[in-house]
């Protein structure tokens, strides 16, 4: 059964109780987070926590199998449309890019698609450009771009519509270590102007350097929650914890 509607939805984002499960496989088993206005929330864990799948049920592609999870105060199984339209998604691995178009003319597009005319669509590609410092390169062709160029179109599309709430999934597993700082930088400024920021992340370095607050996923369970922005070091001792609890809990 899905629980009723929330009794606080200032929140950006709100997961009660979700559960999830493939065949024989529990992806999610009970997970529970929040995040503020304003506040960016990483969420760790190894491989196949269940991370990717609670992103995939925020951004509606995934229906939940119990539980109640709400985007910017919009329940995402009863009201799935208006939910999308408060949330900007970035998954790894993006497919959906036309290679021969220039960043420009792809952002022009995906903006036509939310509805924008030909003039606002053309506007608001410039807007989001000059908001992940993409000017100069806006009429390069895609394929031209590099790793940290592609990341940041991304984050720009997610913009597109004017979201308060983001979701990124591990957006800079793929960038060097100086375009990851600059990505870093983009996405606290995205909180600085109030969204409600949620990413998942390998790097623990970059979990303290972003995040207010850390959550540990570890088999499909919030196994630990940090609030007070700790150093990494601190973090890989949570982690490993969570998952070795994890493994005795499996063997025992």
């Amino acid at each position: 059964m899905l629980r009723g509607p929330s009794t606080t939805p200032a929140l950006g984002l709100q997961v009660r109780g979700l559960r999830k499960h493939f065949a024989k496989l529990q992806a999610l088993r009970g997970v529970e987070l929040e995040v503020p206005w304003g506040d960016i929330v990483a969420v760790l864990g190894p491989n196949g926590a269940g991370k990717s799948t609670m992103l995939r049920v925020l951004g509606t592609t995934v229906l939940p199998d119990e539980g109640y999870v709400e985007v910017a105060g919009h329940d995402v199984v009863a009201h799935p449309e208006a939910a999308r339209r408060s949330l900007g998604l970035v998954l790894g691995e993006e497919r959906s890019w036309y290679w021969r178009l220039s960043g420009r003319n792809n952002l022009e597009f995906f903006a036509a698609l939310h509805g924008l005319h030909r003039s606002a669509a053309v506007a608001r590609a410039t807007e989001v450009l000059r908001a992940v410092d993409l000017e100069g390169v806006a009429d390069r062709r895609f394929d031209r771009y590099s790793s940290g160029m592609k990341a940041r179109l991304s984050l720009a599309r997610a913009l597109l519509h004017e979201p308060p709430v983001l979701c990124l999934d591990e957006p800079t597993r793929t960038l060097d270590p100086v375009a990851a700082v600059a990505f870093r930088s983009l996405v606290r400024s995205q909180a600085d102007s109030g969204r409600a920021v949620l990413f998942t992340t390998h790097d623990l370095h970059e979990a303290a350097a972003v995040a207010s607050r850390v959550v540990v996923i570890v088999a499909g369970r919030v196994a630990a929650t940090v609030d007070d922005r700790p150093d990494a070091a601190r973090l890989e001792r949570v982690l490993i914890e969570a998952a070795s609890q994890q493994d005795s809990g499996s063997s025992g």
